[in-house]
């Protein structure tokens, strides 16, 4: 029994490497096909799947950050680290940009087997209070953001118009758009990056395999902070985790501090969306729903081998991102950028059509339009994420 686990530990990884590197293949597609399979053959035990999925998820998120700041190319978790991955990459740093993520992600796995088990009681015991306040701590954060910016207006239209696109992509029935946040996002902070970086020619320079020392400890409080109430309700993802995090501890903010707390937002918020099928019953990642699929709600010693998995996976995901951020460091250094971000935008194109259909497509065309609008107003590109913020209040609000 322990070689099959150890086995779907090494599978687990294997597939989380492979869904991180490539953007649009997501551990969803994935962890769904498994379900399938495990649910119509006797030969997969539910166990084994569990073990590959809690893996796979994990890796996914130490890998998905290379494509997103080496090519400009994001997954719907990692849009936020386009901007300061991009500015380090054009220094020359691109490895320490990546490099800071995984950190992040390695430190969010100890923080997770730390806070594991009082998430665990404070969950069971303010779920229902928080839900009926969640609302007006969004607007207040929001509010918080804006505050923090020199032009406030202007921060305030990006905010609102990326918002009102997002309430509009979002409420498309399934039917009609599928998988509706990879052209909406893909489309605000991936292609609209990559067409501006055609526009100026942007030249990559040699890159160094080098890293400053940082501070930890505002990351560190920012995660613990924001990623255990974004884990378990419903509408709050990794995303909005780092914004929190970083508007509470960061006024003017270091482009080094919000990659590593990027990174382990990313990490403890699908670890601790584990711990939440197991505290209140509620899936708050496509992981944790396959999870809740194969047996139900898991039990403490599940529980405990699904961390214990966590943890072996992120240790390797560290090592896996270093080896192969190195490999890209590489590669970029030998090809003209200007056409990597021309190819990069055609395949990213082409995956959002494969996924969500024309009218993926189309969205995709009028959210890189819209990104490219509001990045003209010079203002924190983190107010666009104001797409996912104005649906979930006004998802809470009704």
């Amino acid at each position: 029994m322990l070689i099959e686990i150890l086995l779907a530990i090494v599978f687990g990884i294997l597939a989380g490497t492979f869904t991180g590197l490539f953007p649009g293949i997501h551990i969803n597609l994935v962890g769904a096909m498994l379900v399938s399979i495990t649910s119509t053959t006797f030969f997969i035990s539910p166990l084994y799947s569990i073990v590959f999925i809690s893996a796979m998820a994990i890796t996914h998120t130490f890998l998905d950050f290379i494509p997103s700041i080496f090519l400009g190319a994001p997954d719907t978790d990692t849009q936020l680290s386009i901007l300061p991955g991009h500015e380090l990459l054009k220094q020359g740093k691109g490895y320490e940009a990546v490099m800071l993520t995984a950190y992040g992600g390695l430190i969010a796995i100890f923080l997770l087997l730390l806070i594991t088990f009082p998430s665990i009681f404070i969950m069971q015991k303010v779920y229902p209070l928080l839900l009926k306040i969640m609302p007006f701590i969004l607007i207040g954060i929001s509010l918080l953001m804006l505050f923090f910016e020199k032009r406030k207006f202007s921060a305030l239209f990006v905010f609102l118009l990326s918002g009102i696109l997002g309430l509009i992509v979002l409420n498309f029935p399934e039917t009609l758009l599928n998988q509706p946040l990879l052209p909406l996002l893909g489309g605000l902070f991936g292609s609209s990056t990559l067409i501006l970086s055609i526009k100026t020619k942007t030249q990559i320079p040699k890159q160094e395999i080098t890293y400053q020392k940082i501070k930890f400890l505002k990351p560190i409080l920012g995660t613990l902070i924001a990623s255990p109430l974004c884990s378990f309700l419903p509408g709050l993802g990794s995303s909005q985790a780092a914004i929190i995090g970083n508007t509470i501890i960061n006024k003017k903010r270091d482009n080094r501090e919000f990659l590593v707390l990027l990174g382990a937002t990313n990490t403890l918020v699908m670890g601790l969306s584990f711990v939440a099928l197991y505290a209140i019953s509620k899936t708050r990642t496509g992981a944790a729903a396959a999870i809740k699929e194969l047996i139900g709600i898991p039990n403490i010693k599940l529980l405990i081998l699904i961390l214990i998995v966590v943890s072996l996976s992120g240790i390797v995901s560290f090592f896996l991102t270093k080896i192969l951020s190195i490999w890209f460091l590489k590669i970029i250094e030998k090809v003209n950028y200007t056409k990597l971000s021309i190819a990069t935008l055609i395949i990213l194109s082409i995956v959002v059509f494969l996924v969500s259909g024309f009218l993926g497509l189309a969205v995709f065309v009028i959210s890189t339009a819209t990104g490219i609008y509001c990045i003209s107003f010079n203002v924190r590109r983190t107010n666009m994420m104001g797409c996912l913020l104005l649906p979930t209040i006004v998802l809470y609000l009704i």
